[in-house]
């Protein structure tokens, strides 16, 4: 499974990075595929897994905010492996088509 997600601490100003950066750090030293972008942390894997690091992730926010905010986007498709770069070639690939004297694979 997919699980894309943001962990928002609320009530410490309008400088957040410093402690989104203590989610992301959970999410990477869970050892599981991961990417961050500007607005969600995307984590493959198992469901209980994926879940216990996003749990993780917003304790770690929690710890150092009054309120924590969360927002979750799951996609869930048994057997289905390395989606996290699969979905995103997937689009690149049709992309190329769109350039003249490319051909998708």
């Amino acid at each position: 499974m997919l699980v894309a997600f943001s962990v928002t601490p609320l009530g410490v100003g309008e400088e957040l990075g410093e402690l989104v950066a203590e989610a992301v750090r959970v999410v990477r030293a869970s050892g599981l595929p991961n990417r961050t972008d500007a607005m969600f942390t995307t984590v493959e894997g198992e469901w209980d897994e994926v879940m216990a690091v996003v749990k993780a992730a917003t304790d770690a926010v929690a710890a150092r905010a009054p309120r924590v905010s969360v927002v979750l986007k799951a996609d869930i498709r048994p057997g289905v492996t390395d989606a996290l770069t699969a979905k995103v070639e997937s689009v690149e690939r049709h992309l190329a088509a769109d350039r003249p004297g490319t051909r998708p694979e």
